[in-house]
C-alpha cells in the first residue's frame, strides 16, 4: 500500500476558470475578504513577480498593463467544487483522508506500474468531471508524498504525476539537496532558521539528521519528519473531532459602522446566519458571545466632525473592542432568541465617533439539538413548525436574503456589507446563478 496525495493546481483560479474559459492562459489573482489582498494567483500571476498577501490597491494600478484579471472570493464555489473533487479522488483509494479544501491523502494498493496508472487516471476523472487540474504524488510517507506532489508541479514533463517508487535514490536525493528546508511540509520560517544554524540547510539534510537530536533540540513532531523522509510512515491520519467547541460568524465590513443602529443590523443579520448554522449542525448553544473590533492602525479613529485640531481622546482598546458572553435561558437553535440576545448584548456598548470595522457573533456550549425541545411561544401544541424552523425552509428554498427578521429583513445589502466587487456567479450553489449555454 502506498500514499498519494491529490492537490488541485492554484486550486481558487482553477475554480473560476473552471467556469470561464476566458482566464486561461491570462495572469489571474483571487483577492480576500473586502477586495483587501492578493490570496492566490495563477502561474502567469507569480510569473509577473505578484506576491501572496499583495494589498489589491498596489496591484491595481498594473492590472491593465499586465492583462491581469482580479476575482473576489466565491467560498460558495470553491466548498461546492472541493465536495465534487474530494468525492471523485475518493472513487481510486483504500481510504481517503481529507487534508484541506485542495488536498488529499488517498491509500493506493498495487505495483509501481499500476500505482502510475491509478495517479493518471486520477488526473484524468478530476479534469472530466470537474474540470480542474490536480497533480498526484505517490510514495511510502505523506511527507514523501508531499514532496513527490512539489516534484510533479514543477516538472511538466512529468504530466502531472511523480510516484518516487520510480525514480532512482540518486535523483531523489540530487532533488532534495536542491529545495530549501523551508520548502518541506511543516518546516516553517523560524524552524528554518534554527535547522540553518545547525547546518540543516536543505531537504537532503534533514533526511540524514540523527532523529534522536532533532526530538532534543525541536520536537517529536519534526523528529516524525526525519522518520518519514526516511521512508517510515509516522504521522497518524489526522481525525476530525466529532465535537464541536464553538460556531462562529464574523465579518471585515466594506465600510466601518459608526452607529448604534448599524451595529444593531449587523448583530441581527450575523446571529440568524449563525442560527442556521447550527440548525444545520443540529446543534444547540448555550452561551453567546458578541464582539466588535476597530482598525488595529486607527483605533481611535474619528467618525465625522473632527478636524485636526479635535481634542479627542482614544478610548482604550477594551472599549473600543467590545466583548460580551451572555448565557441563554436554555440551549437553542431559535433565531429569534438568539437574535435578542445578541442585539441587546451589544446595545450601549459602541464608542461614540469609533469606526468599527469587523464584528463577530460565537456560539459555545454547544450540545445536540435531540430531545423534547424547550417552550416557545412560536411553537404550539399541535407541534407545528416553530418560527426558526420557517425561516430556515425559507432561506433554504429562495436563498439566504430573501426573509429575515427585524433590522436583519434587509431588501437591498447594508453599506457595510463585504466588499466583493470582482464577484463571479455561484455556478454550482444558487439557481440563478447556473450557467446558461446557448446553441
Amino acid at each position: 500500500m502506498r500514499l498519494a496525495l491529490v492537490d488541485v493546481n492554484n486550486f481558487y483560479v482553477s475554480c473560476e476558470r473552471a467556469f470561464d474559459p476566458r482566464l486561461e492562459g491570462r495572469p489571474v489573482v483571487v483577492l480576500s475578504n473586502n477586495d483587501g489582498c492578493v490570496v492566490a494567483r495563477s502561474e502567469e500571476a507569480k510569473r509577473a513577480g505578484i506576491k501572496t498577501g499583495t494589498p489589491w490597491f498596489q496591484v491595481q494600478g498594473r492590472a491593465t498593463a499586465l492583462g491581469l484579471v482580479a476575482r473576489s472570493s466565491n467560498y460558495e464555489l470553491y466548498g461546492d467544487m472541493s465536495a465534487r473533487v474530494m468525492e471523485v479522488i475518493g472513487r481510486f483509494g483504500a481510504w481517503q483522508e481529507v487534508y484541506s479544501i485542495d488536498e488529499s491523502f488517498i491509500g493506493l494498493p498495487g505495483d509501481e506500474g499500476a500505482l502510475r496508472s491509478t495517479a493518471g487516471r486520477i488526473r484524468e476523472a478530476v479534469w472530466r468531471h470537474v474540470g480542474v487540474p490536480v497533480c498526484v504524488g505517490v510514495a511510502p510517507t505523506k511527507t514523501l508524498a508531499k514532496f513527490a506532489n512539489h516534484v510533479a508541479k514543477r516538472n511538466p514533463g512529468l504530466g502531472g504525476v511523480c510516484s518516487l517508487g520510480s525514480v532512482p535514490d540518486e535523483e531523489i536525493r540530487r532533488i532534495q539537496s536542491r529545495v530549501p528546508v523551508t520548502g518541506l511540509w511543516g518546516v516553517g520560517g523560524r524552524t528554518g532558521k534554527r535547522l540553518n544554524a545547525l547546518g540543516i540547510d536543505t531537504i537532503a539534510d534533514l533526511r540524514d539528521a540523527d532523529p534522536l537530536m532533532i526530538r532534543k533540540k525541536f520536537s517529536v513532531v519534526l523528529q516524525r519528519t526525519v522518520l518519514e523522509l526516511n521512508g517510515t510512515p509516522c504521522i497518524p491520519e489526522v481525525e476530525e473531532r466529532a465535537d464541536k467547541a464553538q460556531i462562529m460568524f464574523s465579518r471585515s465590513f466594506s465600510t466601518p459602522v459608526t452607529t448604534s443602529a448599524d451595529m444593531e443590523q449587523v448583530m441581527a443579520l450575523y446571529a440568524q446566519r449563525g442560527a442556521a448554522r447550527l440548525a444545520a449542525e443540529g446543534l444547540r448553544a448555550s452561551m453567546l458571545t458578541v464582539s466588535a473590533g476597530v482598525s488595529r492602525f486607527a483605533a481611535a479613529a474619528p467618525a465625522s466632525g473632527s478636524g485636526e485640531g479635535a481634542d479627542a481622546q482614544a478610548p482604550g482598546p477594551q472599549a473600543s473592542n467590545p466583548v460580551v458572553s451572555v448565557r441563554l435561558p436554555a440551549p437553542t437553535q431559535d433565531p429569534i432568541v438568539l437574535t435578542r440576545a445578541a442585539v441587546s448584548a451589544m446595545r450601549g456598548r459602541m464608542v461614540p465617533d469609533t469606526r468599527y470595522v469587523r464584528a463577530g457573533v460565537m456560539f459555545s456550549g454547544l450540545e445536540p439539538a435531540t430531545g423534547q425541545a424547550t417552550f416557545d411561544a412560536f411553537t404550539d401544541e399541535a407541534g407545528q413548525p416553530d418560527m426558526g424552523t420557517l425561516l430556515g425552509d425559507v432561506r433554504a428554498r429562495f436563498g439566504e436574503a430573501a426573509i429575515g427578521l427585524g433590522h436583519a429583513g434587509l431588501a437591498e445589502p447594508a453599506g457595510w456589507t463585504m466588499k466583493r466587487e470582482f464577484a463571479s456567479p455561484r455556478y454550482t450553489t444558487d439557481w440563478a446563478d447556473l450557467p446558461v449555454v446557448s446553441a
